[in-house]
């Protein structure tokens, strides 16, 4: 059985990154890894330029909440390459007391706006991040709102147009 181009990519980053690759799985052809947040920008690094990866397009980057899990939050990474036409999952758990991860907007540009997003609706912080501030709720919004404990109830105050 010949060894398709996306297993090589995971076991490249298991043999590279070894422990800071906590698993991989390539279900129906789609390829995730699950890998320690100290690592993080050095993983990016390497799948953007080693060339049998070339992932070069971040596509998505987005939180996810699992409440009564620990660690409870997860950023999952949507990475594809455009010349070799493939596609890989890079996810990290974060515990809640300590939700924060480096930024990888140096590696992928795009990513920005992404990374800013996960911070205002999640509370995920982005160390290093060139602009790390709320970009759809105003300054003043209290909390989080797509953390699954946020009250679906609760009220803001409504602000007017700033001076």
């Amino acid at each position: 059985m010949t060894e398709t181009r996306q297993s090589i990519v995971l076991s490249k980053l298991a043999e590279k990154f070894g422990d800071a690759v906590v698993s991989t799985h390539s279900d129906f052809g789609d390829d995730t890894a699950l890998v320690r947040r100290e690592r993080i920008v050095e993983i990016c690094t390497f799948l953007r330029d080693d060339p049998d990866c070339r992932f070069d397009f971040g596509m998505d980057l987005t939180g996810v909440d699992y409440l009564g899990e620990v660690p409870r939050f997860e950023v999952v990474y949507h990475l594809y390459s455009l010349e070799k036409k493939q596609r890989v999952r890079i996810k990290v758990r974060l515990h809640e007391e300590d939700p924060a991860i480096d930024s990888v907007a140096a590696v992928w540009p795009g990513l920005n706006w992404y990374e800013r997003e996960a911070f205002d609706m999640y509370g995920i912080v982005f160390r290093n991040h060139p602009n790390l501030k709320r970009i759809l709720l105003y300054e003043a919004f209290v909390g989080h709102p797509l953390r699954k404990d946020y009250p679906k109830a609760k009220r803001q105050p409504t602000l007017g147009p700033q001076e």
